[in-house]
């Protein structure tokens, strides 16, 4: 299936001398985009023999064992052609010694790269300190809500109220859409993901020997999607659990989770101040679907899961994302974007009065003209005060945003 969004983005720096880098948390379809890549770079007329394909996960492929040999085939390759090599190259990360092989690659042949990789800060940390500033990052997240909505042809008419309510609990991977599983077996792929992150792309990069203790660690960051995060809270947690954490430990797992792409820490933004403040920052989760995977709850816990839906929309969608406070009361989300900014606040219904002035009074305290929105699965529309006020659904399909 298609991602025309990851295309468009990557477009304009194709054969241009510039490292393209995809990141993202293992499984949300850094590969099929990969193959997006070549399949634009066959209809623009580029051969098969100036493309390299390797993942570097994978045993079959000999090359793809060491520097020395990847830099070997790639130089046997470009000898053999009159022109440009387009490399893509997958989940880059496995391979020791990776950064300075694309380093050596850019200076000694002619060659347009991409790489995909499930370490975010590994590759744009290690890229930094090589590249000079010569690539182009793009995260790539799990299936947004009107990716799901185009892959489902049969139900593009109207607003889809029941693949929204599939899409809460089963969260946006690829591969249950792909596979058009739902329910037990789409959970279990889940679980199996999830268990993946914690034991490949944290505990074995990091050297944990404590998996139970770092899965527990994740666990409760799953389960508390939207709230302000506690180091206290989560000692306290793990005590109950007869497992202690010292808060060294405790800020390290914290770290990698984010550069594994599991989390999305937002920090809290003095809104009238104009400043951000140094703790109390509030985590979501790069998809929801590992939450009803985990505890099966998503359904009674809406409010927290749309919350991280619209975190991850805006977010993916170029936003820098923060949540706002004006005085004591809290905008769940600043978004900024270049010189436009926005104020989104989500709720799951507004049925009485006293809970739409609770979702409003936020927003009608900001001294600013900037676009101002109350999201909620309510049917009737409560805009008020300059304030608008959408169906959560259509915010999400809008590609105006």
């Amino acid at each position: 299936m298609d991602r025309p969004f990851y295309i468009d983005q990557i477009r304009p720096f194709v054969g241009k001398n510039i490292v393209k880098v995809f990141t993202g948390i293992r499984r949300c379809g850094k590969s099929c985009i990969m193959n997006m890549v070549r399949d634009l770079l066959n209809s623009s007329g580029v051969p098969e023999n100036q493309i390299i394909e390797a993942n570097f996960e994978s045993k079959k492929i000999e090359f793809v064992k060491t520097v020395d040999l990847v830099f070997a085939h790639v130089k046997k390759r470009q000898e053999a052609i009159d022109g440009k090599l387009y490399l893509l190259f997958d989940e880059v990360q496995e391979l020791a010694g990776w950064e300075k092989l694309v380093n050596s690659l850019l200076v000694d042949f002619d060659v347009d790269v991409y790489l995909t990789g499930s370490n975010a800060k590994l590759l744009s940390g290690e890229l930094s300190t090589y590249l000079g500033g010569r690539y182009v990052e793009i995260h790539v997240f799990p299936l947004s809500f009107a990716e799901v909505v185009d892959w489902q042809p049969e139900i593009q008419s109207g607003v889809a109220h029941d693949l929204f309510r599939r899409f809460i609990k089963d969260g946006g991977m690829p591969f249950v859409y792909d596979a058009k599983i739902h329910g037990a077996p789409a959970m279990a792929y889940l679980s199996d993901v999830f268990g993946s992150v914690v034991v490949k792309d944290i505990a074995k990069r990091h050297k944990i020997r404590d998996i139970d203790l770092l899965e527990r660690f994740l666990s409760y960051l799953v389960s508390e999607i939207g709230h302000t995060f506690s180091a206290a809270s989560v000692k306290k947690y793990l005590k109950h659990e007869n497992r202690n954490i010292s808060l060294e430990t405790l800020y390290n797992y914290l770290r990698y989770a984010e550069e594994a792409c599991l989390i999305l820490p937002l920090k809290r933004n003095d809104v009238v101040g104009k400043r951000l403040l140094s703790s109390q920052e509030k985590i979501y989760i790069a998809d929801h679907g590992f939450r009803e995977a985990l505890f099966g709850n998503n359904e009674s816990s809406v409010d927290q899961v749309l919350e991280n839906i619209v975190a991850v929309e805006l977010v993916r969608k170029g936003y820098s994302v923060s949540v706002g406070m004006v005085g004591a009361k809290e905008v769940d989300f600043v978004a900024e974007k270049g010189n436009s900014k926005l104020y989104v606040q989500v709720a799951y219904l507004m049925p009485t009065e006293e809970t739409r002035a609770r979702e409003f009074s936020a927003l009608e305290r900001i001294p600013d003209n900037y676009p101002k929105y109350v999201l909620s699965m309510d049917e009737m529309d409560f805009s008020r005060n300059g304030i608008r006020h959408c169906h959560i659904e259509e915010f999400l399909l809008s590609s105006d945003i």
